[in-house]
This record gives C-alpha cells, sequence and structure tokens, in this order.
C-alpha cells in the first residue's frame, strides 16, 4: 500500500507551541508565570493568516459561491494576501489583492510569487481603509467576488475550529490567558470563543497600537471601518503598545529566544509580559503571528536593541 502523503493545505495548522525561557526574567519564574508562544509562522504561507484563507474559500466553495477558475479580490495589509494567494494557487482561483503601498517589499514579492496579481493603493489616501472601500467597489463592477476578512465568520470559525482546540490541548487545559494582536480580530475573536467555551474563567487581552503607532498587523479601526466580526465582549482587556516597544521586543525576541518573528507578534508578547507582571500562577499563551523575514526591508532588526 503507497504512503497517504498529505497535500499542502493538509499541513495549515498543528503548529508549536513552545516555553520562553529566557525574556519573562525572574519576576515571572517568582510569580510562577509561564509564557509560552503559538509559532503561527510554521504554516506552509508562513502566517496565521493560512487558517482563515482555507477557511474562507473552502467554505466559499461548498457553499457554492465560488468555483476554481472564478476571480477572487481581497484588500490586505499582507499575510492575509499571502495565505489567499496561495491557497488561490492550490485550488486554482485568480487572486486580486490590494494593499496600501508603504507596506513591506517582503510581502509584494511574496503574493505575487504565488501568481497573484497586486494593486497597490497610495497610503496618503486612507491605508487599508481606501483599499477594503476599493475591493467592494472592484465587486460591484463584476470583476470578481470579495471574500471579506473583516465581515466574514469563516474568519474566526477557522480558529474555532483549528487554533483555539490546539492551544487547549497543547497546554492540557491550564491556559489561563489569552493574548493577542489585534487587525481583523479573526483569530483572537475564534480562539477566545472556543476557550471561553472550555473555561469561562480564561482571560482574552487583546494588543492595539498606542497613540501615533504604526505596527503593522494591529489595527484600532475608525468606528466605520470596525471589522464586523469583531466583538468587544469577547476581550476582557486591551494593552495599548507603543512602536518602539513593539520594534524593540521583535529584536530581543529573536536575540534572546530564537524566534524569528514579525512586530506585531513582539506586541503580543509586549502585552503578555504586562499580564505577567500582575498575576500569578498564570498560564499566558501569545499569539507569534507571523515570521521576521517579512521585515527585514523595513530595517526593523538592523537597529541596536
Amino acid at each position: 500500500m503507497k504512503p497517504n502523503y498529505p497535500t499542502l493545505e493538509q499541513t495549515i495548522g498543528r503548529t508549536p507551541l513552545v516555553r520562553l525561557q529566557r525574556i519573562p526574567g525572574d519576576l515571572a519564574q517568582a510569580r510562577g508565570n509561564v509564557i509560552l508562544a503559538k509559532l503561527e509562522g510554521n504554516n506552509p504561507a508562513g502566517s496565521v493568516k493560512d487558517r482563515p484563507a482555507l477557511s474562507m474559500i473552502v467554505r466559499a466553495e461548498q457553499r457554492g459561491e465560488i468555483r476554481p477558475g472564478d476571480t477572487l479580490i481581497e484588500a490586505t495589509s499582507g499575510n492575509t494576501g499571502i495565505a489567499l494567494a496561495m491557497v488561490a494557487a492550490i485550488r486554482g482561483y485568480r487572486m486580486i489583492l490590494i494593499m496600501p503601498d508603504n507596506l513591506s517589499l517582503e510581502r509584494r514579492a511574496a503574493m505575487t510569487a504565488y501568481g497573484a496579481e497586486l494593486i497597490l493603493t497610495p497610503a496618503s489616501q486612507g491605508g487599508m481603509e481606501y483599499a477594503r472601500d476599493l475591493a467592494l467597489r472592484m465587486q460591484s463592477e463584476g470583476k470578481g467576488k470579495v471574500l471579506d476578512q473583516f465581515g466574514n465568520d469563516d474568519n474566526p470559525q477557522a480558529h474555532i475550529d483549528t487554533t483555539g482546540p490546539e492551544i487547549w490541548q497543547q497546554t492540557e487545559g491550564q491556559i489561563t490567558h489569552f493574548v493577542s494582536a489585534m487587525g481583523t480580530t479573526g483569530t483572537i475573536m475564534g480562539v477566545a470563543a472556543y476557550l471561553r467555551d472550555c473555561n469561562e474563567a480564561i482571560q482574552i487581552v487583546g494588543a492595539q497600537p498606542a497613540e501615533g503607532a504604526q505596527i503593522p498587523g494591529i489595527r484600532k479601526w475608525p468606528e466605520a471601518y470596525l471589522p464586523k466580526i469583531y466583538h468587544a465582549d469577547r476581550v476582557h482587556a486591551l494593552e495599548y503598545i507603543g512602536q518602539p516597544e513593539a520594534e524593540t521586543m521583535a529584536r530581543r525576541l529573536a536575540a534572546e529566544e530564537g524566534i524569528f518573528a514579525g512586530i506585531s507578534s513582539a506586541g503580543a508578547l509586549v502585552a503578555a509580559l504586562r499580564v505577567a507582571a500582575r498575576v500569578q500562577n498564570a498560564t499566558i499563551v501569545f499569539i507569534v503571528c507571523d515570521r521576521g523575514d517579512r521585515y527585514l526591508s523595513t530595517g526593523v532588526f538592523n537597529q541596536e536593541s
């Protein structure tokens, strides 16, 4: 009998959960806290967004809304676009991605490598909000179907089905706090929904940008653009993260823990450390949502820590 080899999409998920050893320091140890990193950069397209990308396309297929050969459209700041481009390549779709022009060169190159068409919009005209409006306008003109990660319940459902159960199993139900950067909010919404069903005492903490901070992957949306999938009552606390501290933590995470991660992941760790400083005997899990090589052209890893 021949081995049953997996397809690429079957390798999405089941990512490692690892304990930080040096950054938490003596204070966390003295307080009996452990900080765990969920390494989503281990997904095949390099981020946590592989999960909702697959979910949104497969579930739309199952509902008969799309079929291979169709054109899909999405506004993205990077990771979702890369993941959608990969899944579109696997399943036979044409992918049009709309992205503000101030985001990293690595993200652009990854999207086009998977065969996606990339439309860059002027960041000066509104960034992601402008990109989202353009995607909907193109859909109304019959140029393709918008998957809409911001309003599509298939986004958080991916994390209810996979990320949440993995974290619960990997911590053997010991998790007390879950910390995630907030962008589209799909990750924090889905994981929160699952974990609170397992134990309603688990605290959900979101990382948002401090005033003036521009951290890729962490957003605070204007009211008119607030993701429809977001439910504020699922998040118990918000931590506001400054850009310099997120960038410094990204360098520390690589140099002190060997985890080469993106800036929003480091922001989530900043939030997790704040939680660890005020609780005891806690098991704190934060999402490392992507890999640091996606940010090399920004120069953030060239600076002194």
